[in-house]
């Protein structure tokens, strides 16, 4: 591991100055310089690799139903078609998980980690409604009377099956509270004391055909097999949601919609942390049988670039777009970079700050910041994942514990990467050193300082 108490002896930024031009002190402020060190640039694997990856969750058949169109007028359809492909799935993992034969699964915290992520991404779900506007959404909902179910989903199944009924009930109850602010019902059997409307759950989601994708590789007498392959369609699936969440955070920005932008950023937060919750499951996996599985599909990192996580191509497209946002801060200030390095956008920061009267600009702000906390919470908890999973040779892709080169691997470059929001970061140390030195004026009986 890079050592991340290492020192530097660079100077300092002309970003970042080491006293605020618009700070009225007579005493200055010394920060941190800012790391010269870098990541590496972030690239998939290689092709070989990341076409075996594909091969094997059948990810040309999912791509396919996630963009079915099945209501031209519904804009939002491409973006809540897979996430509510990912709750199918789900059930599908719980189906086969928790009718397991093995005496040694377990069974019970399967039972609890499925549940987690089912009530995650109901609560997401909901949410995307919630920012789903289109006034054409009154005519393709109220296709399915309010009594009439999925006939197609698991869910129901589950429900009527004493193994799964618990969960069931559960996920009913969570699908009742996140979508009481929404004016129909997911039509997968929950209440309905509201009487409202249902959606037409099996023609949006597909659920037949989304079980009906059988796997290209099957290894045979290993259940770690199906384990593996639910995983990462799963993990895919929601991998290709935070995309088109991405895409729309950049647009409601051009268009100065801050606000949605906003919500659509603490939403992609989310999804980030699902994703790291997806990951985490294959904790769960017998070791032996994982292990045993993982030599009769050949996984083998022989680069750090051949981590598993990286033969993931959309995984790889949404850590970049998701890093890019920062190009994004000048226009949310409404600032202009200074060519020469000045530190604009760090005072437009702190006035807007001061200011509070753009509150939206700075909940944007936040949830930007909040984006990049997530991306590096999940790149570090992965790291930790492969070496309790595949043992820490594995993680280090086989170059050894103790042979890492001073700049680290690839895994530890994402997390040590210095802050994407330099600016901000500045912003914020003056901002605070700003209220010190007010309270030690004030104590002292002396006038206010001004930070404009």
């Amino acid at each position: 591991m890079v050592d991340v108490h290492r020192k530097t002896n660079m100077k300092i930024s002309s970003e970042i100055p080491i006293k605020s031009p618009r700070l009225s002190t007579k005493q200055e402020i010394s920060i941190p310089p800012p790391s010269t060190f870098r990541a590496a640039e972030l690239l998939p694997a290689s092709d070989a690799a990341c076409s075996a990856y594909e091969h094997y969750i059948k990810l040309d058949e999912l791509k396919k139903l996630w963009e079915t169109n099945e209501f031209p007028g519904w804009t939002w359809e491409k973006l809540l078609k897979p996430a509510l492909q990912g709750l199918e799935l789900t059930f599908r993992f719980v189906s086969s998980a928790l009718f397991d034969t093995r005496p040694y699964s377990n069974k019970r915290e399967w039972k609890k980690r499925l549940e987690k992520l089912a009530t995650t991404q109901v609560e997401i779900i909901a949410e995307l409604f919630e920012e789903d506007e289109d006034e054409n959404h009154q005519t393709w909902h109220k296709k399915i009377p309010e009594s009439q179910i999925s006939e197609e989903s698991l869910l129901p199944r589950l429900a009527t099956w004493k193994k799964t009924e618990d969960f069931a009930k559960k996920v009913y109850s969570s699908i009742e509270l996140e979508m009481m602010k929404i004016p129909y019902n997911l039509g997968l059997g929950e209440p309905n004391v509201s009487h409202k409307p249902s959606l037409d759950y099996d023609l949006i989601c597909k659920p037949l055909k989304l079980h009906g994708m059988k796997q290209s590789i099957v290894i045979s007498q290993n259940f770690e097999d199906h384990t593996l392959f639910t995983i990462h369609q799963l993990l895919e699936t929601w991998i290709h949601v935070s995309k088109m969440v991405l895409e729309n955070v950049v647009s409601m920005i051009t268009s100065k919609d801050f606000e949605k932008a906003s919500s659509s950023c603490w939403l992609l937060e989310k999804i980030w942390k699902l994703l790291g919750d997806i990951e985490e499951t294959h904790l769960l996996m017998d070791p032996d049988d994982f292990l045993r599985l993982k030599n009769q599909l050949s996984i083998k990192a022989r680069a750090e670039t051949e981590l598993f996580c990286f033969r993931s191509r959309a995984l790889i497209d949404i850590t970049k777009l998701s890093k890019d946002l920062r190009h994004k801060v000048p226009e949310i200030l409404e600032a202009v970079v200074d060519p020469m390095g000045g530190p604009r956008i760090q005072e437009a920061a702190m006035s807007l700050y001061r200011r509070k009267d753009e509150f939206e600009r700075i909940h944007l702000l936040q949830a930007l910041q909040a984006v990049e906390m997530a991306v590096k919470k999940f790149y570090y908890s992965y790291k930790q994942l492969l070496v309790i999973v595949m043992g820490s040779l594995e993680a280090t892709a086989n170059k050894g514990v103790g042979n890492i080169d001073s700049g680290g691997d690839l895994l530890d470059q994402i997390v040590l990467e210095p802050t994407y929001y330099p600016s901000l970061d500045a912003a914020k140390t003056f901002l605070g050193y700003y209220w010190s030195h007010e309270r030690e004026v004030w104590s002292r009986g002396g006038s206010h300082s001004d930070l404009s």
